[in-house]
């Protein structure tokens, strides 16, 4: 009985692996398909996928549940990133290294912006995914450089997206990355004006 559970087990795993590569897959294709163009068959994105239909509509039944998984998808690993980055680097470092990757999930939102209004505009269509995970996971970095002191006290996290608002005024088919940095170096640059660590090293203290 449990060698046929341990078997049972043995094939269950690669298949549900399997399935999640094939998943990712899909996601990673129809970012760059459905920012190139917001009416993209679906036949052409699980095709490039290397998908058959049945797999494809088995983990996306409609246009408008793949774009809002791509959504929720893309806003999960930024959130998520927070507490990765936190781990393996000092908390203002951890703070500008999220900066980017909130640069890359902006201009990801901005190039499927009309495949968003699509799936969101109709009758019964799903509403749009809120960003509290969002919130939460800048108000970690924040209190993370706070109790370093690596940062002035009394920032909140809407305070901070906020500052970066200049981020959704960027153009994702321009050279967008170097402006993005200039500003992300300029808004924490004003972050360490008033930090502990920065008035020591200043006082010489």
């Amino acid at each position: 009985m449990g060698e046929h559970k341990d078997a049972a087990r043995s094939t269950e795993t690669p298949q549900r692996a399997d399935a999640q590569r094939n998943r990712e897959r899909i996601l990673a294709v129809a970012v760059t398909e459905l920012t190139r163009s917001a009416d993209t068959p679906l036949s052409v994105i699980a095709k490039k996928a290397g998908v058959g239909q049945g797999t494809f509509y088995r983990n996306f039944p409609s246009r408008e549940a793949l774009v809002m998984e791509i959504y929720r998808h893309e806003l999960r690993q930024v959130a998520e990133s927070a507490d990765q980055l936190l781990c393996t680097r000092e908390p203002d470092r951890a703070l500008r290294e999220w900066m980017d990757r909130l640069a890359r999930f902006g201009m990801t939102k901005a190039g499927l912006a009309d495949a968003i209004r699509q799936a969101t505009s109709a009758p019964d269509g799903p509403a749009k995914p809120g960003h509290a995970s969002l919130l939460h996971a800048t108000d970690r970095l924040l209190r993370a450089c706070e109790e370093a002191g690596a940062i002035r006290p009394g920032v909140t996290a809407d305070d901070l997206i906020l500052a970066l608002g200049g981020l959704w005024q960027l153009d994702p088919e321009s050279d967008w990355q170097p402006r993005a940095a200039r500003l992300f170096d300029l808004v924490m640059d004003g972050l360490r004006v008033g930090a502990p660590e920065r008035r020591t090293t200043t006082d010489g203290s």
